[in-house]
């Protein structure tokens, strides 16, 4: 299997970096109500399709602080798709794919020391 040379790689690496600092840079600021009245929807609106009241609609709209979960599900309901970058300062920037991986597993056999449910009432 053929390998790329160093300096494609880095060519590449280069050209990714850009291509994000490029749309980074064309980016604007913009608020939670700012992207729904872009999409030309109302409050009561964009409660209906998430299946809130318009005042939870308010509230998220004037928070500083919300899980990403909640950013996704407003952003994919005005029309959109989040997409969250990292920035670092001698790297590429990164697209995190997914914060949490998939849960393990229930294991048959606890640790040492853990008592499951079911075998409390067995001693």
């Amino acid at each position: 299997m053929a390998k790329k040379p160093d300096g494609a790689i880095a060519a590449h690496s280069a050209s990714s970096k850009q291509k994000v600092e490029t749309k980074t840079k064309a980016m604007q600021v913009v608020t939670l109500k700012d992207l729904r009245k872009a999409a030309k929807q109302t409050q009561e609106d964009l409660a209906a399709a998430l299946g809130v009241g318009q005042d939870t609609i308010s509230r998220l709209e004037k928070r500083s602080d919300m899980l990403l979960s909640t950013l996704q599900h407003y952003v994919e309901s005005v029309g959109g798709k989040l997409e969250l970058v990292a920035t670092f300062p001698n790297r590429p920037p990164v697209i995190i794919d997914r914060l949490a991986q998939e849960k393990p597993s229930q294991e048959k056999n606890p640790p040492h020391g853990v008592v499951s449910r079911g075998d409390r009432n067995r001693s």
